[in-house]
């Protein structure tokens, strides 16, 4: 059969927010959708389903396998970035955590020229998608597709990650994404009837036989079809190396995610004038902001060791964590310590055989990288710098993060899991012994936005409806128009970004049901 060269809408990408928005074309029955997805099916892959295979996952044939270039804030180190090259995206590989964020968070998005973006406008798109298996209440969805679950708190290294956070002050939280974010607890997970709820499983699973989708996996975007500042359409090319292009009648839509959809742009002309012409490339629109703005939660491992195996909670293996403050006067949590259920090993220090970490993350990170292309050339990986620990805030709340972590293991908490503390080697580090620590030590949190930056000023590179500046038919909807990443996982924060898109290409004058069920 002949393959279709033009359709109503084109999605670039099926992760967090790209299967979201498909979902919801579909349902609207608002024309032809064309779903294009780098990587390849998720469909009958154990691994993709079992909520304990996450880090089996890292590193193999279903992960972009980006690196940073070296970090001048991490004594030059190279870091691996995974994200999510299969149906599903990122939502397919990630540790499944479900928490939507402070209120504070959107506020200042809309505070900071991002219309329509505050809490109270996308409050209602979390609750529109969630599943959550305890059922409708004001703070939680139940009609959506998208299952989640809380996990039960009777491990006892949680217990005692829980008890020793109250000992420090803390206190303990049952629900992260209830009226209050602060304190050490149990997270919410993408998970239902233990199997993983990727958006792929939740949104794009149930329409796949629709008459209005076409996917295509295996299929990669080289660039835009840009014909008199409108884009009318993509050049796909698929594994085979084999290129084509295809229109679209109305928009476009990247949620390719934080490192390609600034890469398509880039190699469709829309970016820096002075970086295109470097690369050769022409220029449709100087936007000096595409690729800039790169940022990312981060931490540093605090290793416990233990003489026996401990119990372990099953599922994801990290559903253990605490917000809080590095300092009393901030009025929102900074600092976002998680209970890991396994051995993350420090380099230059012991491997026990058994025993747990404490990753301790930062929130709100001043630093700011940005991504930009070697070359025009599609095969060649683009050149990500996400700048770690180069402003002294982050060092200084990635500091405070571990002396609660050191301060949770000096109350005896975690006594009677007969555990010690590996790395560091030792509590009582002077402030210099500290820093370097966590520059020797510090890691991603998985969390990167902000590469295609929304906002009302001209430096911005969507607008709040995200609609690309300089061209028009193209929009962005994923991590990358975060302005500032939000003070949780960004798993949540993505779908809502789907959520919001829907809206805005669909217009008030259609509605999206909240069912799971496809009624075509």
């Amino acid at each position: 059969m002949k393959e279709r060269d033009e359709f109503d809408y084109i999605v670039v990408g099926t992760g967090s927010a790209g299967s979201v928005i498909a979902r919801r074309l579909v349902d609207a029955g608002v024309g032809d959708i064309l779903v294009v997805e780098a990587g390849g099916s998720d469909r009958g892959v154990e691994s993709l389903s079992d909520p304990g295979s996450w880090r089996t996952l890292w590193g193999g044939p279903y992960d972009w396998n980006y690196k940073t270039t070296p970090q001048r804030g991490l004594q030059g180190r190279e870091l691996s970035l995974p994200r999510g090259k299969v149906l599903g995206g990122s939502s397919s590989v990630n540790g499944m955590i479900y928490v939507r964020g402070h209120r504070r968070d959107y506020d200042a998005w809309e505070f900071d020229g991002c219309y329509g973006w505050g809490w109270d406008s996308v409050f209602p798109l979390f609750l529109r998608s969630e599943r959550h298996l305890l059922g409708e209440t004001p703070w939680h969805g139940a009609a959506g597709p998208l299952s989640v679950t809380p996990v039960s708190r009777d491990n006892p290294v949680s217990q005692a990650f829980i008890e020793g956070a109250k000992a420090i002050g803390i206190p303990e939280n049952f629900d992260f994404n209830g009226e209050t974010m602060e304190g050490a607890g149990t997270v919410d997970l993408t998970v239902g009837s233990g199997r993983r709820a990727s958006t792929s499983r939740a949104f794009l699973w149930p329409v796949l036989d629709s008459p209005r989708l076409t996917l295509l996996t295996g299929t990669r975007v080289e660039s835009l079809v840009l014909e008199g500042g409108r884009c009318v359409g993509v050049r796909l090319v698929d594994e085979s190396g084999g290129s084509r292009t295809v229109r679209a009648r109305r928009e476009v839509v990247l949620s390719a995610g934080v490192v390609e959809s600034p890469a398509i742009l880039l190699r469709s002309g829309i970016g820096p004038e002075r970086e295109l012409t470097r690369l050769g490339i022409d220029v449709e629109a100087d936007s000096p902001g595409v690729g800039e703005n790169l940022h990312d939660h981060a931490l540093a491992p605090v290793l416990f060791g233990s003489p026996e195996p401990l119990p372990s909670p099953g599922g994801n293996m990290m559903d253990t964590v605490l917000f809080w403050r590095s300092h009393e006067q901030m009025a929102v949590p900074d600092l976002q310590p998680i209970l890991l259920h396994f051995i993350k090993p420090v380099d230059g220090y012991p491997v026990p055989e058994f025993g747990f970490t404490i990753g301790a993350g930062i929130m709100r990170p001043k630093s700011r990288g940005r991504i930009t292309l070697r070359s025009a050339d599609l095969s060649d990986p683009p050149v990500i710098d996400p700048a770690y620990l180069t402003q002294r805030y982050d060092v200084e709340a990635m500091m405070s993060a571990v002396e609660i972590a050191l301060a949770i293991a000096g109350t005896g908490a975690f006594e009677p899991l007969k555990a010690s503390l590996v790395a560091p080697a030792e509590p009582g580090l002077s402030r210099a012994e500290l820093e370097r620590y966590v520059r020797q030590t510090c890691i991603t949190y998985h969390h990167q936005v902000g590469t295609c930056r929304m906002g009302s000023d001209d430096a911005s590179v969507v607008d709040p409806e995200l609609r690309v500046r300089g061209v028009e038919g193209v929009r962005v909807a994923d991590a990358s128009i975060m302005p500032a990443v939000p003070s949780v996982n960004t798993h949540a924060p993505a779908v809502m970004v789907g959520e919001k898109a829907a809206d805005l290409l669909l217009g008030d004058k259609l509605r999206i049901s909240a069912t799971s069920e496809y009624t075509a």
